[in-house]
């Protein structure tokens, strides 16, 4: 662990705002939801609701994911009330590979409550984002800061690192949150926005995990990692809680044509709303499948799919029915429809387990 007496003694001076953004205005990145720093001197405001939407996919999701989702959401629904009058599963559709679907479903409540009940405008503050569905304090600050120059801290992934390496921080981020927080804030000037959006630049380009070019950081004089010598030895890595895993089956039903019997899942809980394709319960020790149907079910391998908290290993069969799957809650899909179902990453592989080979490249979770 590097040694630092950086809890003890603060950094000298804050980050130094004016070289930050004078960076900024060089090399910013070129993003479908940013107004350029350019732009945004000539008085060009940044759209709230674009701003929003890809912050919202932003969660948990690295930028190169979210482009092509950003494209085809707002192509489709360009304004928050084009979104709200969406049906939900459409909405899951489009989503499907962006993992973490209660952001979708949160999304769509979202944009109901500012068309139906703020006239589709989204609120200017941080205080009153946080009363929005799907809106915390992070998403907030963000939204109030890069629309409205709110002068508050903004402290994602990439601004945790700047920050720790900046102050020699000597313990793993997450056991000292205030003092990031507070190192950001005392430094966020009127150009809020694009302070913001530099942070998370800089963060993302010379700041990065595994490498520091700190010869091109603006804020290199006063930075104590650099000082130190070993700037990527910062932020100190937590240790990690060892993630458990679980158990199940799932069923995969084919007619001769090639359809495949598809289901919703519950209303609450994991990938609530989705779509599936029959499966057992997820179980901390592996058992022996229960069939829904008798027949000659061929093991087609098994799928090994991690989610945040577990690591789900799913022994994929396969049926081929003659009948129909009368009194069953579900509906047959085309071989050419899958791609337009509200399948999670998790079950496109499954199917791609099966040899059903239309769908595209199932998405990381």
């Amino acid at each position: 662990m590097p040694q630092s007496t950086a809890r003890q003694k603060p950094a000298t001076a804050p980050l130094n705002a004016k070289a930050l953004l004078a960076w900024y205005d060089r090399h910013a990145r070129t993003l479908p939801w940013r107004t350029a720093p350019a732009d945004r001197a000539r008085g060009v405001r940044p759209d709230p609701y674009r701003v929003w939407l890809s912050e919202i996919m932003l969660q948990q999701t690295t930028v190169a994911t979210v482009g092509d989702y950003f494209h085809r959401f707002t192509t489709r629904w360009p304004d928050v009330a084009a979104l709200a009058n969406a049906p939900l599963d459409d909405v899951l559709v489009e989503w499907a590979g962006l993992g973490y679907y209660a952001r979708a479903r949160n999304l769509h409540a979202c944009a109901v409550k500012v068309a139906t009940e703020l006239g589709g405008v989204f609120p200017a503050t941080s205080d009153g984002l946080q009363a929005l569905p799907g809106i915390g304090p992070y998403t907030a600050a963000a939204i109030s800061a890069i629309c409205h120059d709110e002068r508050i801290a903004v402290v994602d992934g990439n601004v945790d690192r700047v920050i720790a390496r900046y102050i020699a921080l000597d313990v793993p981020v997450r056991e000292d949150k205030p003092r990031v927080r507070t190192e950001v804030q005392r430094a966020v000037p009127e150009r809020a926005g694009d302070f913001a959006q530099a942070m998370m630049d800089l963060g993302a380009t010379l700041c990065a995990p595994r490498a520091a070019s700190c010869m091109l950081c603006p804020l290199q004089a006063g930075c104590m990692g650099f000082a130190s010598g070993r700037p990527t030895d910062f932020p100190v890595k937590p240790v990690k809680a060892e993630r458990p895993t679980r158990f199940g089956h799932a069923f995969v039903l084919t007619r001769p044509d090639g359809a495949v019997w598809l289901q919703q899942r519950p209303e609450k809980g994991l990938l609530a709303k989705m779509t599936e394709v029959p499966g057992s319960h997820w179980d901390h020790q592996p058992g022996e499948p229960a069939f829904p149907l008798k027949g000659n079910w061929q093991n087609k391998g098994r799928v090994i799919h991690v989610f945040t908290h577990f690591r789900l290993e799913l022994d994929v069969w396969h049926l081929q029915l003659t009948g129909d799957m009368a009194g069953s809650d579900g509906w047959w899909s085309a071989p050419e429809n899958l791609g337009n179902e509200a399948l999670p990453s998790l079950f496109r592989k499954v199917l791609a387990m099966s040899g059903i080979d239309e769908l595209p490249d199932p998405a990381a979770e």
